[in-house]
């Protein structure tokens, strides 16, 4: 089956103005945070929970708080079998479990992808200090076992069983000794992964020490970065993409319009509101960026599949961030699901640590003037003024709904409908 990665993609290097956008679910987390990676049980796949074993003397099921493993999986598996992502990121072991054991994506337009190494600003584990220290060059995972789930495949055939695309990330801060470490080891992994023909997408990340650069120039410190790095690698050794942290539209732009070969994604950091998601690729879409992969965002979700086809009608301009935000709230109370937040503070903008640590402070911004985010019941006059006729969207002969005649409140109208049909 063609993947919808791979036509994204060619249709992105072919005509950079269309509007094609990559989505990745990021549940690679347990290369990282340990016991909490799965992330909290208050949203479980439709298969329910998993057993598990608790002695009452020492806590309860609900005292953990966290999913297990097994449940982590279901989650993946309802993602894939939605088919609203292009890219499931996941661990070595899970993409053995899911992609070799069980062939999770033979017949799926998503494609799977492993995190390819663990550099250190990446093992953010209870009471560890490694976070604190400049991030040092790390894999735990081999292309092999990526691609074939042993020590070494067999490569009289280009087909694997296992995934054959990886994520790479690396930290610049600012030191050389520590720089060149990162870049030495990079390229290692670039003529390995050349040679075996393994796919990847380069991450990097903002410095997770201080690295004497001031906050507002540190956008130009990576990206000037990213394209020096890149100046020394051939087409056959270089990434599919880049995910970076978002730094504003101009250093966004900056990057974007360099290259047209070059495919930039952003990463989509700690939790935060969900207005902070939705207005993340709304915006990085706008300026250029192609690709978005988030993993704490979706994972921590009330409603995980909700929450990624929210993305997904952002980025097609089928709905705004606002608006994205009022009808998955909808969504919530549709099924009964407890939000986070109520829907005011989930309308409110922070600005958000992209550390995997998350230890920056965050600065809430309400958003002025915002109606989607105003709960009066008293109609506005613009919603005073529309009919029923306004809202009854037209369709075809044959009953289906007839997009090229709709007008923008037909549209909204329409997706709102099948948004409650779907959760609801």
């Amino acid at each position: 089956m063609i993947k919808s990665l791979d036509s994204k993609l060619a249709s992105i290097r072919a005509n950079p103005k269309c509007r094609d956008f990559i989505i990745a679910d990021a549940k690679d987390a347990d290369m990282a945070f340990g016991v909490r990676a799965p992330g909290p049980r208050s949203f479980l796949s439709s298969s329910g929970a998993r057993p598990a074993q608790f002695s009452p003397e020492v806590w309860s099921r609900t005292d953990f708080g966290h999913r297990n493993l097994p449940e982590f999986l279901d989650i993946i598996r309802e993602v894939v079998a939605q088919g609203m992502v292009d890219i499931m990121l996941m661990s070595a072991s899970v993409n053995e479990q899911l992609s070799i054991r069980e062939g999770l994506f033979n017949h799926s337009h998503v494609t799977p992808a492993a995190r390819a190494n663990d550099a250190t600003d990446v093992w953010a584990v209870r009471h560890g200090t490694y976070l604190k220290r400049p991030a040092q060059p790390f894999r735990s995972a081999s292309i092999d076992h990526i691609q074939c789930g042993l020590s070494e495949c067999d490569r009289t055939s280009e087909v694997f069983p296992g995934a054959n695309l990886g994520l790479y990330s690396v930290t610049f801060v600012n030191e050389l000794d520590q720089d060149r470490a990162t870049l030495e080891a990079f390229k290692a992994f670039r003529e390995e992964a050349e040679q075996k023909k393994f796919r990847y997408f380069l991450e990097v990340f903002d410095p997770n020490v201080d690295s004497g650069i001031p906050p507002e120039k540190l956008g130009e410190f990576i990206n000037d970065n990213i394209l020096r790095t890149l100046a020394g690698v051939t087409e056959a050794g270089r990434p599919e993409f880049l995910k970076i942290v978002y730094h504003g539209p101009k250093l966004m732009e900056e990057l974007a319009q360099y290259d047209p070969n070059l495919v930039v994604g952003i990463l989509g950091g700690s939790a935060g509101t969900t207005y902070d998601a939705f207005r993340l690729i709304h915006d990085a879409q706008k300026y250029g960026a192609r690709v978005a992969l988030f993993g704490r965002k979706i994972n921590n979700a009330e409603h995980q599949l909700a929450f990624i086809e929210m993305l997904r009608l952002i980025t097609e301009g089928r709905i705004s961030p606002e608006e994205a935000v009022r009808a998955y709230h909808g969504v919530l109370q549709a099924k009964g699901i407890p939000s986070r937040l109520p829907l005011e503070k989930d309308l409110q903008l922070t600005d958000q640590a992209m550390s995997y640590g998350g230890g920056g402070t965050a600065t809430r911004v309400e958003i002025r003037n915002n109606p989607i985010g105003k709960t009066s019941s008293a109609p506005t006059p613009e919603k005073s003024a529309l009919k029923t006729s306004d809202l009854a969207w037209p369709t075809l002969t044959d009953g289906r709904p007839d997009f090229e005649r709709m007008n923008s409140v037909q549209r909204r109208a329409y997706d709102a409908d099948r948004l409650r049909r779907r959760f609801g």
